[in-house]
């Protein structure tokens, strides 16, 4: 099996995972903070994701972003940043030789930036060009008018770039306030995945992340989950297709049913073969893109199905869907197909995990989100584990008629069709 990673605290609250790759030619320095846009008031809406932004723009050791990018690029090295609703992380990869380089790259960045007005201010249109290109992508739209309408007016349903209105708030104070609330140690955790000595890599871990700041950390709004009845959201677009995501309400990442609510929505659209991009797209001959997954945050999950189709095919397509939900209800899956479910998940799992970066981010995420680490071997017996009467107690318990929700972009303007179609 393989050795999971120890966890090391340092006598400044960093939390540091070392994961040790022998045969790796490549190493990968990953900074997780636990924030992001579940972390901000409404005020503050994107400003995670803008801070991200802001750290590559100059730090007290290179005081410009040409001065951080010359240097990285000098290395080689595969490096950036992103943003989540309940993480931030800054990464680079680089050639193992070079972890000290990276090492002083990465803390630095994170730990020192100048935050100069000048540079928030030419941001703030880059942002609004990054808000404008996601609103010309409807599917991302339509995903995220699916959190809207399961979350409402609270962090878990804002946007994680927020609204260009807010953006165009921000200042200095606002960047500083925020840093010194959730940019620190205990909430920090570095990932250092690839080829090292051990004794090397922490006593450069120690030195440089010495400085950071050890105060204490600022929480987040516990996410409300009220829901009675199904509920639709229908935002008008002038548009070639209607996209759509039709899902229910689970639980968050902790929770002990999260392994077979993967393997259910395996089964419903993970592959080519699964149930619904067969109905949909070669039985029925619409939608390009048929997909189904389970996804979760620390106290929240959903399972949804997203597709782009016909206008004139949108009742047909929620009908279809809602009758595979019905199926997993009524009838146990079969052995066979259960078995090449779970492979495709395992088979996926170990190809995800080929590169130090890829590494990094599979314990990084999973000690973040969930406090606890398991290694693959461990995922792929508990995916193993799950059996056909399993998946359909978590069918019968999830898929249920008053947690049901429909988000669509297109020209539709009248739910009632629609509502009356969502009956579990």
């Amino acid at each position: 099996m393989t050795k999971k990673p120890n966890v090391l605290k340092l006598a400044n609250g960093l939390t540091l995972v070392p994961i040790p790759l022998k045969e790796q030619r490549t190493i990968t320095v990953l900074v997780l903070v636990e924030t992001g846009s579940k972390y901000e008031s409404k005020r503050e809406n994107g400003i995670s994701h803008f801070l991200e932004h802001m750290c590559f723009k100059g730090t007290s050791m290179r005081p410009s972003a040409l001065h951080i990018s010359r240097e990285l690029d000098g290395l080689g090295a595969e490096y950036n940043a992103f943003t989540g609703h309940e993480y931030t992380g800054y990464y680079a990869k680089v050639e193992a030789r070079h972890l000290e380089e990276a090492l002083d790259l990465v803390s630095d960045i994170y730990c020192n930036p100048l935050l100069a007005t000048d540079d928030i201010e030419r941001e703030k249109g880059v942002i609004a060009d990054e808000i404008n290109m996601r609103a010309d992508m409807l599917p991302l739209q339509a995903g995220e008018l699916f959190m809207k309408l399961l979350y409402g007016d609270q962090p878990a349903g804002w946007p994680i770039a927020g609204p260009k209105e807010t953006i165009a708030t921000f200042k200095r104070e606002d960047f500083l306030s925020y840093r010194k609330l959730h940019y620190v140690a205990r909430a920090t955790t570095v990932i250092i995945a690839g080829k090292f000595d051990a004794a090397r890599m922490k006593r450069l871990a120690m030195k440089h992340f010495a400085n950071i700041p050890t105060g204490r950390k600022g929480g987040k709004v516990a996410t409300s989950e009220k829901q009675t009845r199904p509920e639709i959201a229908i935002k008008e677009h002038a548009s070639d297709q209607t996209h759509l995501v039709l899902g229910v309400r689970t639980v968050g990442a902790r929770h002990p049913d999260v392994v077979g609510l993967n393997v259910l929505g395996a089964i419903l659209g993970s592959g080519m073969s699964s149930r619904l991009f067969q109905k949909i797209r070669e039985e029925l001959g619409t939608g390009y893109y048929v997909r189904a997954n389970h996804d979760t945050f620390t106290d929240h999950g959903f399972l949804e199905v997203a597709t782009g189709i016909d206008h004139a095919r949108v009742e047909e397509v929620v009908r279809a869907i809602i009758a595979e939900f019905r199926r997993m209800k009524t009838e146990l899956v079969g052995k066979d197909e259960l078995k090449k479910v779970q492979d495709y998940l395992i088979g996926k799992l170990y190809l995800g995990l080929e590169s130090s970066d890829e590494l990094a981010e599979f314990y990084g995420f999973q000690h973040v989100l969930k406090r606890r680490m398991l290694a693959p071997e461990e995922i792929g017996a508990k995916l193993r584990a799950v059996t056909p009467k399993a998946i359909q107690a978590l069918a019968k318990k999830y898929l249920v008629t008053e947690h049901l929700n429909l988000a669509m972009i297109g020209p539709a303007k009248d739910d009632a069709t629609y509502r009356n179609l969502l009956k579990l």
